[in-house]
């Protein structure tokens, strides 16, 4: 809080990303350790045709002029998801994650999907408080079958 008790402004802001923002998006989810398939489903090509059908949904984090996190929303009319969320991590702890999901949320809600949701790695203990904090809840335990239409993917 501020002196007066307004709330300080933080240091960086979020805007939608931009096609010409992988590159830093790329190094960010490697940075972070986020198990990103730059070659596959996470390649250029696939981010620029999925940014293309929901902008809103894709979001930066900038400080500066340095994306400092990422947030990609997706839904499927039904549903929303929270994808990809990464902060380099000489930033987090500063709120920048909890702002990307609920800046997420919000568009998400926005296209009129009451349901959001994510999918956390068990090990990924920091991301499982975040979202808990954020007031998600566990749910039923599934199990994931997924087909590739090549390894990389």
């Amino acid at each position: 809080m501020g002196v007066n008790g307004d709330r300080e402004t933080p240091p960086w802001s979020i805007r939608e990303a931009r096609a010409d923002d992988y590159d830093a998006i790329a190094e960010l989810w490697l940075a972070s350790g986020l198990p990103a398939r730059i070659r596959g489903r996470d390649c250029r090509e696939a981010f620029v045709r999925q940014r293309a059908r929901a902008p809103a949904l894709h979001l930066v984090a900038i400080a500066g002029e340095r994306v400092i996190g990422v947030v990609l929303g997706s839904h499927d009319g039904r549903k929303g998801w929270i994808n990809r969320l990464a902060v380099v991590p000489e930033h987090r702890r500063r709120g920048i994650a909890a702002a990307l999901v609920r800046a997420c949320e919000k568009a998400i809600r926005a296209e009129g999907i009451e349901i959001v949701a994510a999918l956390v790695e068990p090990a990924s203990r920091a991301s499982g408080a975040l979202f808990e904090e954020l007031g998600y809840r566990e749910d039923v335990p599934v199990r994931y079958f997924r087909k590739l239409s090549r390894p990389d993917a």
